[in-house]
């Protein structure tokens, strides 16, 4: 072979010569301990950014110190041990988002974990975003339907509105958000129920209720279970939102339901106990009041501009012996813009759901509110605030005045009217027309423990007879003066066949 010719393979094997040299930021682990890693040799790691260990688990940064980096493992820590490789890999934490999604259910990470196939969605939102300005968002104006009367008629809760629903264990908190789930059926509204740190039998009965009443189709479980890492239940409510945040960015309305926001303090004040960062009141790090209100603002109504889409959060919180005032309610209760609370007495009493009027209130839904409602329900809080006062009173006195037992009557009748059992809910129109009956009087010699009856025979009654005055209740908004008219004939006819 001549010079030229080997000169001539040589010049054709450096052209097609390719480096497998590449540079990458590696560290060390040098401590695991509960779901958290700590790492030596990572400087220029970002905060929130995706680093991956040598076994293929995952994991987040979420400490940056001089020498170290606190890093949540995203999986099975277990099979991590001290001196595992850790690479960074340049792309902040993010949660995989699409249409895909609806009625099913998944982990924080954005995994099918319903046995139903792999979810392949290709956009991803980032699980932390500041929250739209104020020049983006636009008045709370339009109503969120629960189908609940206690709720719509008097803590009325509006399309981007942060409504807490607080109470001790086992007053109906997750049933009062399954029944909103289930109203926003024909509402045109995504449903997004985050279950965090909950039993895995007790998400699967929500999964059951929601698939019983159809109401799957329009919504998406993200479930971080007791059993799941801690890590898991830290991340499930911001994945939430940003799954959320990808529907409302499309102009379209969203409801999110966080159940519950204490068992996410809790895993969070874990970790941060885990990292040896400095505790505070009730073991909680100081920043536990930012881990919510960076959460929460994300929910809101944006403007035209952006589309006009809107996000609605239902944090829940667990409170101990109805105790409002400590750490962690007393927080999400300034954060939010309002709250319903739900008592265990009134719930033993079997009024349920047991919302304790005098301690629920909402902040922006009354102008969110339909007029009609507005009109019917407007002195309804007052009213039945001042019947408990006569109430209680009225146990001691020996005698009472006839206007007083007349007050005592009908707010003991309203009181039962607003009794609801779990997954009936009532359309607006239906419950205009049965508290404008209360409101009037109309229910004063009916005996308290057939109001219930009287009730449900009375909207079987209008809605078979006078369909025209429930469709322009809905249609209008407004009690007209031909609607009213309407109602009283209906409630005169059907008070004859009541017997």
């Amino acid at each position: 072979m001549t010079a030229e010719l080997i000169a001539k393979e040589l010049v054709k094997k450096l052209e097609s010569y390719e480096s497998k040299v590449s540079a990458r930021r590696v560290g060390y682990v040098t401590t695991l301990s509960d779901g958290v890693a700590k790492a030596s040799g990572l400087p220029g790691v970002q905060y929130l950014e995706l680093v991956t260990f040598s076994n293929g688990v995952a994991g987040v940064v979420i400490n940056l110190e001089e020498e170290e980096v606190g890093i949540m493992v995203l999986g099975d820590y277990l099979t991590l041990k001290q001196g595992d490789e850790v690479r960074s890999t340049g792309t902040l934490l993010s949660v995989p988002v699409g249409e895909s999604f609806l009625s099913r259910v998944i982990n924080p990470m954005g995994e099918a974990v319903d046995g139903k196939g792999k979810l392949t969605p290709k956009t991803r939102y980032p699980m932390e975003q500041i929250a739209a300005g104020v020049v983006h968002r636009q008045p709370v104006t339009t109503p969120l339907q629960t189908g609940i009367k206690a709720i719509d008629a008097m803590i009325p809760i509006g399309r981007g509105q942060r409504e807490l629903i607080i109470g001790d264990r086992s007053t109906g908190k997750t049933a009062i958000a399954i029944d909103t789930i289930i109203n926003q059926k024909n509402e045109d509204v995504i449903c997004i129920y985050v279950a965090i740190g909950q039993k895995t039998a007790r998400v699967a009965q929500v999964i059951a209720d929601l698939e019983k009443h159809n109401a799957m189709g329009h919504t998406i479980i993200v479930s971080a279970t007791a059993s799941d890492p801690v890590t898991y239940q830290y991340l499930a409510p911001y994945a939430g939102t940003a799954i959320g945040e990808y529907f409302m960015d499309k102009g379209k309305d969203v409801l999110i339901i966080y159940d519950d926001l204490s068992k996410h303090a809790w895993a969070y004040r874990q970790i941060s106990l885990t990292l040896r960062r400095p505790s505070g009141r009730e073991a909680y790090p100081g920043d536990v009041f930012y881990l919510h209100s960076r959460l929460l603002e994300r929910a809101c109504r944006l403007s035209k501009d952006k589309g006009g889409g809107s996000l609605t959060a239902l944090p829940i919180i667990e409170t101990q012996a109805g105790d409002l005032s400590a750490y962690i309610p007393t927080n999400v209760i300034s954060i939010t813009d309002g709250q319903i609370f739900l008592e265990s007495d009134l719930f033993n009493a079997g009024q349920r759901p047991a919302v304790n009027v005098g301690l629920s209130v909402s902040r922006v839904g009354g102008s969110a509110q339909i007029k009609a409602m507005k009109k019917v329900a407007g002195n309804l809080r007052l009213d039945l605030a001042q019947f408990r006062d006569l109430a209680a009173f009225a146990q001691f006195a020996a005698d009472v005045d006839e206007i007083t037992k007349k007050q005592i009557a009908r707010g003991s009748r309203m009181m039962e009217l607003l009794k609801q059992g779990q997954f009936v809910p009532v359309s607006v129109s239906e419950q205009v027309a049965i508290m404008w009956a209360g409101a009037k009087g109309h229910l004063d010699e009916i005996p308290v423990n057939r109001v219930t009856e009287f009730e449900a025979q009375f909207l079987s009654y209008v809605g078979s007879r006078y369909k025209k005055v429930l469709a322009g209740i809905a249609k209008e908004k407004v009690l007209t003066p031909e609607i009213e008219k309407g109602l009283e004939t209906a409630i005169a006819e059907f008070k004859k066949t009541f017997k």
